[in-house]
């Protein structure tokens, strides 16, 4: 009896310790704004999902705070990715999401990892896993990838380390597709404009979900731009249907196929939302609970639905094990991807 009455005590003190905590969060989110960094430029894929998902994110975070979104475009969102990990207050008042350069390009580029190291950030989740596809328009000089290897192709990119840049880069470098890239656009949305307007013959690098959005008619027989390749290490079963090829399809040697399925595994991490590092750990817990609960919300998937955008999102947990598995690649496949990326221009 006396061992059940020790028992019983200490299983209340657990339970007032838990509602306390659950409280103490409450408290602590009550009142505040929680404000979600964008590591792109508004009207970008970045962009739109930091704002579906901000205007859902609230009630499922005890206390219902506030959400806006920021934009901080820049270096392929590494200037967002900096702000985060250095600067961003660490009591879950600020998160952020950015392209997955800005989380393997420290790796790619052996920078020092002493002051931004992806590995540290706490990852609540992945909002959608994509694929990256290659546009071009119909008058094209270039309609079949196998084309490339003695056609050129003019594509537009952003800013250097942003999947626009680092995809065709990595292809013309490794595969020698001969791809000349004209880069500096603010953000997909102007690229896109400059393929309506044929200053550039296409885009590659693009991520499909923001491929719907700003070439609709990328589907359609008498559309104006068609998908060339897919950039994925899996085919999207609506691409497949399509007959749209992988690009790793193209790879001639076993090295070069190695390489490239090293650098495009990075595409389940494509909408990661993470918190800075040094947050506590029972904050991260809770948002991590609120970031799936919000995926799975059916405003949220009616309110994707209606924009054209693709949810499936991975948890947190899964978001961290490939990061933290990228970071373990051999040397001697990283040294294939940078030799491609060192190669002259």
């Amino acid at each position: 009896m006396k061992i059940n009455a020790i028992f019983g005590t200490g299983l209340l003190a657990s339970c007032a310790l838990a509602s306390s905590g659950a409280l103490a969060q409450q408290d602590f989110f009550q009142g505040k704004t929680i404000t979600i960094i964008a590591g792109s430029a508004a009207g970008g894929g970045i962009d739109v999902y930091a704002r579906l998902i901000g205007r859902h994110l609230s009630k499922h975070v005890p206390g219902r705070p506030s959400v806006v979104v920021q934009n901080m475009p820049g270096a392929g969102s590494l200037t967002a990715g900096r702000h985060l990990h250095t600067i961003a207050p660490k009591d879950g008042t600020q998160m952020g999401v950015v392209l997955s350069t800005a989380l393997f390009d420290p790796l790619m580029e052996k920078q020092d990892l002493t002051s931004y190291d992806p590995r540290n950030f706490n990852y609540l989740g992945n909002a959608h896993a994509d694929t990256s596809v290659c546009i071009v328009r119909r008058d094209a000089p270039v309609q079949d990838y196998a084309q490339l290897a003695t056609t050129e192709l003019v594509v537009g990119g952003t800013g250097a380390g942003s999947a626009l840049v680092d995809y065709p880069a990595m292809e013309r470098d490794l595969l020698g597709s001969r791809i000349k890239l004209i880069s500096g656009y603010k953000g997909s949305a102007e690229v896109s404009l400059a393929v309506q307007r044929n200053e550039v013959q296409g885009v590659c690098g693009l991520l499909w979900s923001s491929a719907q959005q700003q070439y609709p008619e990328a589907l359609q027989l008498n559309g104006y731009v068609k998908i060339l390749v897919q950039q994925d290490i899996k085919r999207l079963p609506q691409l497949q249907q399509l007959g749209v090829p992988l690009v790793i399809d193209y790879a001639q040697t076993p090295e070069q196929k190695l390489a490239l399925d090293t650098f495009l595994s990075r595409a389940a991490v494509n909408r990661p939302f993470m918190l800075p590092p040094g947050v506590p750990t029972e904050r991260v817990t809770l948002l991590r609970k609120a970031f799936m609960e919000t995926m799975a919300d059916t405003d949220l998937l009616v309110d994707a639905a209606r924009q054209k955008l693709g949810v499936d999102a991975n948890s947190g947990e899964e978001a961290n094990a490939l990061v933290q598995k990228i970071y373990a690649t051999p040397t001697h496949v990283l040294d294939i991807l940078r030799g491609a990326r060192e190669a002259p221009r």
